[in-house]
């Protein structure tokens, strides 16, 4: 049999790109290398029976595709509790603190009023043009933390103008932490793939793909696998390990060889009670001396106070290294400082490990790491018939969020729609 549509990876981009496509008629399978769906979205159940979403979360009101589609799966948003006072570490004064957050926001409007195709930024990454800036060391190192969290790279490896172009696309007016779903966002992976039926196929890795102008034939542990076309919905860096017969053409295989995963781990601490509320603080920290280390309150209600913790960039590699018991002891001690002592006891802590994830590479999202490599994701989105390329990075809008996955997924189904023959007669709508 041969397939319109073959799909690789069920997560957000790849179960969009899917519906898409089924929705115009198309016949489409989708082949998920896990033994679940939503790729950088999951769930596991910590030791009180409770599930909680180890991989991507938040949503906000400014991301239109997600909203609307847990809107129209009966999603319940919870809205990240924000009432108290944000807690800076070290200690600082209120006023100071408020004064280094100013600071910090001026250097990455300062920065993304840059062109990124500027020649002077061409060779320079966020950390030589952050020492270029007037701004003093407690600024420059809250922005450090602040981009080594939300990119888990260090910023010597990010190039400035990639950082520029993607924090561009990025244009929330409220916070990305605006909301999380109580049933998880991975219960809404869950409920696209049930829209998608028996046309998944889940534990199916594919290592191989043949292809020539007719269409791709995949070598899976299932056989072959043919179709008239492939969206290859996974990160850059996943992509990348995928054999091509024959190769790509040589500036889409460079271009899919530029990028970099990131590190991230994610916590989750459960406690009896949201003590830190206590003291008016709304449980959400951040430091200036570890950099990429945050916290935030994920209470879905008062019968289940919770803190997430991110720990990204050089931090979540230095603080693996210790092994688990010692990264953790590490982390509660320096909540503990923040919030308080109470944070040392919590009714349970479970921890996701996203670094070298054999199926996402890294998190939240891959960088491009050459800083030659301009035209990366032009390339990718562009793609070689018949070969098209879904994922969050790539996307126009949101890159590295469930948000940007959705528009991603769809772009490559608009066009494989755009170019694709159906055969005289086909009920678009069998």
């Amino acid at each position: 049999m041969i397939h319109d549509v073959i799909v690789v990876g069920a997560g957000f981009a790849g179960l969009s790109a899917a519906l898409a496509l089924r929705d115009d008629g198309l016949d489409v399978l989708v082949l998920e290398a896990r033994g679940r769906v939503g790729g950088r979205v999951e769930t596991q159940a910590n030791s009180l029976g409770e599930r909680y979403d180890s991989g991507g979360q938040f949503l906000c009101e400014d991301m239109p595709h997600v909203m609307a589609l847990a809107k129209h799966h009966g999603k319940t948003l919870v809205t990240t509790p924000i009432d108290g006072s944000f807690t800076l570490q070290p200690e600082m004064s209120e006023e100071d603190s408020r004064a280094l957050w100013d600071a910090n926001v001026a250097i990455r409007d300062r920065m993304n009023s840059i062109d990124p195709a500027d020649p002077a930024v061409g060779d320079l990454s966020v950390w030589d043009w952050l020492q270029q800036q007037p701004d003093d060391a407690d600024a420059k190192s809250a922005f450090c933390s602040t981009i080594e969290g939300l990119w888990c790279q260090p910023i010597d490896a990010v190039p400035v103008w990639y950082l520029i172009d993607n924090d561009r696309r990025i244009t929330n007016e409220v916070s990305e932490l605006q909301y999380f779903l109580a049933e998880t966002m991975h219960a809404l992976a869950e409920d696209l793939a049930a829209d998608l039926g028996d046309r998944i196929r889940l534990s199916v890795p594919v290592r191989e793909v043949r292809h020539d102008g007719s269409g791709v034939t995949l070598m899976t542990a299932e056989g072959l696998l043919q179709a008239r076309r492939l969206v290859i919905a996974a990160p850059p860096v996943v992509a990348n390990r995928i054999v091509f017969s024959p190769a790509l053409p040589a500036k889409l295989a460079r271009a899919l060889n530029a990028w970099r995963s990131g590190t991230v781990i994610k916590m989750r601490l459960r406690y009896t009670r949201a003590f830190w509320r206590d003291q008016g603080r709304n449980g959400m920290v951040l430091w200036r001396d570890i950099h990429g280390l945050f916290v935030c309150d994920t209470s879905r209600d008062d019968a289940h106070p919770a803190l997430v913790v991110f720990i990204g960039g050089p931090s979540a590699l230095r603080l693996r290294a210790l092994g688990d018991a010692a990264l953790r002891a590490e982390i509660l001690t320096r909540i503990a400082a923040a919030l308080g002592p109470q944070i040392l006891e919590p009714l349970d802590v479970a921890m996701r490990d996203w670094i070298d994830d054999p199926w996402s590479g890294g998190g939240y999202s891959d960088i491009v790491a050459d800083f030659s490599a301009h035209d990366a994701e032009a390339l990718l989105r562009a793609g070689t018939a018949p070969i098209h390329f879904a994922s969050s990075e790539l996307s126009p809008s949101f890159p590295g969020y469930v948000e940007g996955a959705i528009v991603s997924g769809r772009a490559a189904a608009a066009a494989i729609l755009e170019t694709f023959e159906r055969p005289v007669g086909r009920d678009p709508l069998a």
